[in-house]
């Protein structure tokens, strides 16, 4: 990304460096989380990106079209949208790079962009809940952060759920952004979030988008191979510093079992995190009153219980400083 090191006008080379602003944004994301006061009254990138899915959706998914005129009206939405966001990000990196201080803003844009504090926060709230608020209250809680029926959920399913969704967003909202701007800059991260909203509204195999959603669910396997994978190693290092911590047991599960999960990517950052904590994740579970029949991931036990879930949370904690590490050395390795 040759042209984010040396537009940023009158200020130091080093800043200029995507390595060094993801360390501010994600030092900022860990101060500030989603910034909810904010989005109270702007509307949220993601958000924004997926009122226009959202719209093409409606307009170019009709019941009465054959699957085939789906699939390509599906085909031109990902390309279409993935297109104009990452322009726009483009757009904006270089007018940003006119001004001495556009870095703090596009540093700012990657800090809404990176789902690390606010990850943490919501898996946190599930397993209080679990602690003392009860089943129904943990129900609600986890209803936010995972797709399966809550009420189908017992405790111990409750602080799987919660346990997989931590860890499989690991990898979609931390480890993913920070791979693709370093790798292709505004325009990597903003097409990178673009991605997993296509997927996550209309990538589903349901009767209304198996054809339309087909081109999204793919593109979104494409981007998230590498990173998933990263997130797997980096949580793997993660169980070596982690009192009790098992990163031998990350690693064999991680081998072993990533490839049974329903989803091509997110099976190596869950087993890795089984593995680690010697717990079993995955297992049948309900989707919109479906039972699926998943096979289980990791030897050890399926009971799991909130204290499993703050155990993951240092495990994730832990692996989210590793990942910081890990830029910090990149940007040394630069510039020494």
């Amino acid at each position: 990304m040759p042209y984010c090191r040396a537009m940023w006008l009158d200020s130091p080379l080093w800043i200029a460096e995507p390595a060094a602003m993801l360390l501010l944004a994600l030092g900022l994301d860990a101060l500030a989380g989603d910034m909810r006061a904010l989005f109270r009254y702007v509307p949220h990138p993601v958000v924004l990106i997926g009122r226009v899915v959202a719209f093409c959706d409606r307009r170019l998914n009709r019941e009465q079209r054959s699957e085939s005129a789906r699939r390509w009206r599906g085909i031109i939405t990902v390309a279409s949208v993935v297109g104009v966001t990452a322009s726009i990000a483009w757009f904006t990196h270089v007018v940003l790079a006119k001004y001495r201080w556009g870095w703090a803003v596009e540093t700012f844009v990657v800090a809404v962009l990176v789902a690390q504090r606010s990850l943490h926060d919501h898996v946190a709230a599930v397993g209080k809940a679990l602690a003392g608020d009860g089943i129904d209250a943990s129900r609600r809680e986890v209803a936010h952060i995972v797709g399966r029926d809550p009420d189908a959920l017992d405790a111990h399913g409750v602080a799987r759920a919660a346990i997989e969704s931590l860890f499989e967003n690991f990898a979609d909202g931390v480890v993913a952004p920070v791979f693709w701007y370093l790798l292709l800059g505004l325009p990597g991260i903003v097409a990178l979030k673009t991605i997993n909203t296509l997927d996550s509204m209309i990538g589903h195999k349901t009767p209304r988008h198996r054809a339309f959603g087909e081109a999204a669910a793919r593109f979104d396997t494409a981007v998230m191979f590498l990173p998933a994978r990263l997130a797997g190693i980096l949580i793997t290092l993660a169980a070596v510093i982690v009192p009790a911590g098992r990163p031998v047991a990350a690693l064999r599960t991680m081998l072993r079992d990533a490839r049974k999960h329903r989803s091509f990517n997110a099976g190596w950052p869950e087993a890795a995190a089984a593995g680690a904590l010697d717990i079993a994740l995955a297992g049948p579970r309900r989707y919109h009153g479906e039972l699926v029949e998943d096979a289980w991931i990791g030897s050890g036990r399926a009971r799991v219980t909130h204290d499993d879930v703050t155990r993951a949370l240092s495990l994730y904690i832990v692996a989210c400083l590793v990942h910081v590490v890990c830029t910090a050395g990149y940007l040394l390795g630069r510039h020494g």
